[in-house]
C-alpha cells in the first residue's frame, strides 16, 4: 500500500529491456546518439509539431527551471498558481536558473488559476516601471498540485491573457500523460494549439528511471537551451540511456497505457474514500492523485496496516488530511486494502 508518490514506483519491463539493448556496443555521446534522433522524430509526430526542438534531461526540476530560464529574463515575473510545483517543490530552482526572476503567485481553487485571477496579477505587475519586476511569462501545471486538470479550453483562456501582453507560456507536464488520459485530448490540443510555447514532458513519475523531455515549439529557442543545459551541468555524456528510456516510453503508446493504469487506480481510491461516511475528498480526483480528509484515528489505522502516504496538516476541526498518489504499478488489492484499513 505505497501511495506516497508515483516517483517511488519501479520501471516497467519494457524500459529495462530498452536499457539493456542500448547498452550493447558504442554510440555517440551528448545527445548525438542514433536513438535520440528517433526520439525527436517520435515526439514531433506525437505533438504534431514537425519543427519542434526536443531535449532530454534527467529531472523534472531542471526541465522546468531551464525551460523557464530560456523564456524569461532575470527581471521577469513568472506567473503561476500559488501552489504550483515550481513554487512549492523546486527549492528555488526557477529563480536560481533564471538568475533572479520572481515567481508571482496567482490564486484559484483546487490548484487552478482562472482568467480573472491571472488578469488581476498581470495588471498589478510591472506598474512601477523600472523600479519593479516586469511581466515575464506564464507557467501552468497540468496535472495540478491538487490533482485536478486544466482542459485545453481552460489552458487557452489563460494563455490568451498572457499572449495579449506578449508573454510566452510554459506547461509543467510532470504528469502530462495522466492529464492527457484524463482529458481524452491530443498532446497538440493540450499544448501549442492552446497557446503553449514550451512543455516539460514528464516521464519519471510515469515509470521511467529518470527522464524528462523539454519541447520548444519554436526552434528559435533551441540553441539558448542547449547552452543553458550544458552550462548547468545537465547534458549527459552517455545520453543514449536517456534516449532509450524515452523511445521505449513512446513505443506502442506505453506512456498512455501506464498513465491509464495509474489514473484508474486513483479513481478507484477516490471513489472508495468518498463512499465512507467518515471521510471526504478535499479536491476532485481527476487523475492519479487523491486528496482526502477523515475523522481522527484514520492515520493510526492506516499506518498500523502498513500504508505509506503523505499525512498533511489537520483541518481546523481536527479532521486528518492526506495526499495519496497511485502509480502505474498500483494494484486493485493495494487500493482495496487501503480502504479496508481506513474503514477500520
Amino acid at each position: 500500500m505505497f501511495f506516497a508518490s508515483d516517483n517511488a514506483s519501479g520501471a516497467p519491463p519494457e524500459i529495462m529491456a530498452a536499457l539493456l539493448k542500448a547498452n550493447a556496443g558504442y554510440d555517440r555521446s551528448y545527445g548525438g546518439d542514433r536513438i535520440m534522433a528517433e526520439v525527436t522524430a517520435r515526439i514531433r509526430q506525437v505533438f504534431e509539431a514537425p519543427e519542434a526542438a526536443v531535449y532530454l534531461v534527467a529531472t523534472g526540476t531542471v526541465a522546468n527551471a531551464l525551460a523557464i530560464a530560456t523564456l524569461t529574463p532575470p527581471w521577469g515575473a513568472v506567473f503561476c498558481h500559488r501552489h504550483a510545483h515550481i513554487e512549492m517543490d523546486e527549492c528555488g530552482a526557477p529563480e536560481f536558473y533564471t538568475a533572479g526572476a520572481k515567481l508571482v503567485l496567482v490564486d484559484g481553487v483546487h490548484g487552478r488559476m482562472t482568467p480573472e485571477t491571472l488578469s488581476a496579477a498581470l495588471e498589478t505587475t510591472g506598474a512601477s516601471g523600472v523600479h519593479g519586476v516586469q511581466r515575464g511569462m506564464l507557467s501552468i501545471t497540468n496535472v495540478t498540485e491538487a490533482g485536478t486538470v486544466y482542459t485545453p479550453a481552460e489552458i487557452a483562456a489563460l494563455t490568451a491573457q498572457a499572449r495579449a501582453r506578449g508573454l510566452p507560456c510554459h506547461l509543467d507536464g510532470a504528469r502530462f500523460a495522466n492529464a492527457l488520459v484524463a482529458l481524452g485530448c491530443t498532446p497538440a490540443e493540450m499544448t501549442w494549439k492552446a497557446g503553449i510555447d514550451a512543455v516539460s514532458f514528464g516521464g519519471t513519475k510515469n515509470g521511467l528511471l529518470g527522464v524528462e523531455a523539454v519541447i520548444f515549439f519554436d526552434p528559435a529557442h533551441a540553441w539558448e537551451f542547449e547552452l543553458r543545459r550544458k552550462r548547468a551541468g545537465h547534458l549527459f555524456s552517455k545520453h543514449r540511456y536517456l534516449s532509450a528510456q524515452m523511445l521505449a516510453y513512446l513505443t506502442d503508446d506505453l506512456w498512455l497505457t501506464l498513465a491509464a493504469r495509474a489514473n484508474a487506480m486513483g479513481a478507484r481510491l477516490g471513489e472508495g474514500i468518498a463512499a465512507l461516511n467518515s471521510a471526504a475528498l478535499t479536491h476532485p480526483t481527476q487523475a492519479n492523485m487523491v486528496f482526502a480528509n477523515w475523522q481522527q484515528g484514520g492515520h493510526a489505522r492506516l499506518q498500523d496496516a502498513g500504508a505509506v502516504y503523505y499525512d498533511q496538516r489537520p483541518l481546523p476541526d481536527g479532521r486528518e488530511t492526506a495526499r495519496m498518489v497511485a502509480s502505474w504499478s498500483t494494484t486493485e488489492a493495494d487500493v482495496d486494502d487501503f480502504i479496508t484499513a481506513l474503514r477500520g
